[in-house]
């Protein structure tokens, strides 16, 4: 008897809402459709690569958040009468509480698509962000991953890249540093400029060719500011080749009796 009664209840509301239920129906069945035409698209665009394998993804996923908020607010709109006073009100104190919530991660997604239109940097580029040498392993719409030089997985959250000055050196092929000294302005000019590009030669990683060469930045109270400019080739070990021509610029000025302490403070003391 009880279970005759609530088929009869159940078979009544189905009766009543046929319409609705079968629109929700209709409206699941054209949204998913939708969704997989967009995202064939987005792949066949990364086929012909015309569009990043990490971008489509995440615009895939933008996508399917985007048809089940309209689909699921289309059903809610359907069942609205039924739902009564104070479903809805759940419905708004809810609604309220994610949204207050969610500010951040909606944040991060604006961001995130941002990143992906404008591009600052790539997957697999190698960036300077807050003080740490990086690479670029995957840009989500949330948070993007990186693995420092000590092999350790950083997410951040994509707010806080676009809030800070990041150095992208790329992937390219050749990219252009330097090695700054400051000796007094006793010292002979060409023998600094002599010597400063002998230890260019002399350090494996620096090309040849562009040549290196060296200019004088500016002039300071008591010394010359020097810049050496050297080219490199191999992005990925960037720090150790910085290292190792810092250590033979100070070596070199060692053995030349070059002085580059700095020139007030030594001269205080004296």
């Amino acid at each position: 008897m009880i279970f005759q009664n609530l088929f009869e209840v159940i078979l009544g509301w189905l009766s009543i809402y046929f319409f609705p239920i079968l629109l929700s129906i209709l409206a699941i069945f054209i949204g998913y459709i939708i969704y997989l035409l967009v995202k064939r698209q987005l792949f066949k665009l990364v086929k012909h690569e015309k569009l990043e394998l990490t971008t489509a993804k995440n615009i895939s996923k933008l996508i399917k958040y985007l048809v089940v908020l309209i689909i699921s607010t289309a059903i809610l709109i359907q069942f609205a009468e039924s739902l009564g006073f104070i479903t809805a009100l759940f419905t708004l104190v809810g609604g309220t509480i994610i949204g207050f919530a969610a500010m951040n991660t909606l944040g991060n997604m604006i961001a995130g698509i941002i990143i992906m239109v404008s591009r600052p940097f790539t997957v697999g580029d190698r960036i300077l962000y807050d003080g740490k040498i990086a690479d670029i392993v995957e840009i989500k719409l949330i948070y993007t991953t990186l693995i420092d030089l000590d092999n350790i997985k950083i997410s951040v959250p994509n707010q806080m890249l676009l809030s800070q000055e990041i150095f992208d050196f790329g992937k390219k092929e050749i990219i252009r540093r330097h090695v700054t000294i400051t000796p007094g302005f006793e010292e002979d000019r060409k023998k600094v400029e002599e010597v400063l590009l002998e230890v260019a030669g002399k350090v494996n990683q620096v090309l040849e060719d562009p040549k290196p060469y060296v200019w004088i930045n500016s002039f300071q109270n008591y010394a010359v500011e020097y810049r050496l400019y050297v080219f490199i080739k191999d992005i990925k070990d960037l720090p150790r080749i910085e290292s190792e021509l810092h250590k033979a610029v100070l070596d070199a000025c060692k053995e030349n009796k070059i002085d580059i302490r700095t020139p007030l403070l030594h001269k205080e003391i004296n």
